[in-house]
């Protein structure tokens, strides 16, 4: 197999556990990739020759994001309900029917030609995984086809078919009973073969503890891996019930009180921050700050969806945890990289060490801090995944 020289670093993110500073970074630093791994890193003066030479002339280079939750599989635009949110009014999930609507619509081929211009977005944000969850279709037919389409761009596909209760035929609310009945029966059977996880929006307006515990439940003896919503719109069960169970991760986070940091500090499952969704929904920040402390593990992902929160860049989701959740540069790069790599619970991405699969982006500048001190600007030079430049 050849070998890849990148040198001339200007700092290196590893992410290595054993370093001395959260982020092991090595200054003035170089890389070796064979076989898609990493395969040494270490200060450019001490690299050995390789079969091919990259100069990356002082620039950073950091493990490519991995972004722990996004909802890609949809059609139809939701414009103006973004609008008149910035005009005051308040985010509630009913939106969510609206997307459901317009992707049941549309062809297996719109569904993944408009996948694959957003996970191109990502890639050239810096972002190598993404993890994909259905939930706009709420049929059986429609969640299974999501996933088969997300399917086609990562492995980390998660079956959302409790999103939220669709409505009835003719319009009226539809029977929250019935639908987890259709959730955990003969949707999940059709799902299953194209999802890794399984998750619930477990929120007022969506499902209560015991109706999430089910759909969870259900997912566990089809062997889906369990993950939740909780704890975006208001307090409730959610984050205690992801902990109890031991969930890898649980996402939102924003309204907790001490014993929901307490769970999630001694069960280890990993909080995933949404940054985007308060700024597009204008609702309070999470307190990344008050988990960090607490000695909690936290991720920070897009959400990239089109309701609440329709970016896919995770830089622009580092500059707003740093400036709106009291994290450090090096706290949110962590947290959308080897953060990340945790509520996915995989340890060959988010870190750049010996073994690590060889996902790394360049920045177009000398250290990490620049992502949220350059907020909004295109810093990312390149992106290679496997060892191959995109």
């Amino acid at each position: 197999m050849s070998t890849t020289l990148f040198t001339h670093i200007g700092e290196l993110v590893t992410n290595d556990p054993t370093a001395d500073d959260l982020l092991g970074a090595i200054p003035d630093a170089a890389l070796v990739v064979e076989g898609g791994r990493v395969a040494w890193v270490g200060r450019a003066v001490d690299a050995a020759a390789a079969d091919e030479v990259v100069d990356l002339g002082g620039r950073a280079v950091l493990p490519g994001f991995v972004d722990s939750h996004s909802h890609l599989v949809f059609a139809g635009d939701r414009a103006p309900e973004f609008a008149a949110r910035m005009a005051g009014e308040a985010y509630a999930a009913g939106g969510i029917r609206t997307t459901v609507a317009a992707t049941r619509a549309a062809s297996d081929e719109q569904l993944t030609s408009h996948v694959a211009r957003l996970v191109a977005e990502m890639r050239r944000q810096g972002t190598t995984t993404v993890e994909i969850k259905s939930g706009y279709g709420l049929s059986t037919r429609d969640e299974a086809r999501s996933l088969a389409v997300a399917r086609q761009f990562t492995e980390e596909t998660t079956f959302l078919g409790a999103h939220v209760v669709p409505a009835g035929p003719d319009g009226a609310p539809g029977d929250p009973a019935a639908y987890v009945d259709l959730v955990t029966g003969p949707m999940l059977e059709a799902a299953a073969p194209y999802a890794r996880w399984i998750d619930v929006f477990c929120e007022r307006g969506a499902f209560d503890e015991d109706q999430a515990r089910t759909v969870l439940a259900a997912g566990a003896a089809h062997g889906l891996r369990g993950r939740l919503h909780a704890n975006q719109l208001g307090p409730g069960p959610g984050v205690r019930l992801a902990c109890e169970l031991g969930l890898a991760a649980v996402d939102h986070c924003t309204y907790l009180d001490d014993a929901d940091v307490d769970a999630l500090r001694d069960a280890g499952t990993v909080a995933t921050l949404l940054p985007g969704v308060e700024f597009s929904t204008k609702q309070p920040y999470p307190d990344a700050r008050r988990l960090l402390d607490a000695g909690v593990r936290v991720a920070i992902a897009s959400d990239c969806n089109p309701g609440s929160c329709f970016t896919s860049s995770l830089p622009f989701c580092i500059a707003l945890a740093v400036r709106e959740m009291g994290m450090t540069p090096a706290e949110a790069v962590h947290a959308a990289t080897v953060g990340g790599a945790r509520a996915l619970d995989r340890d060959d991405v988010g870190a750049l060490v010996v073994g690590s699969r060889a996902d790394l982006l360049v920045l177009d500048a000398p250290s990490h801090v620049h992502l949220a001190y350059r907020p909004g600007v295109p810093l990312v030079a390149g992106v290679w995944v496997g060892g191959r430049p995109l």
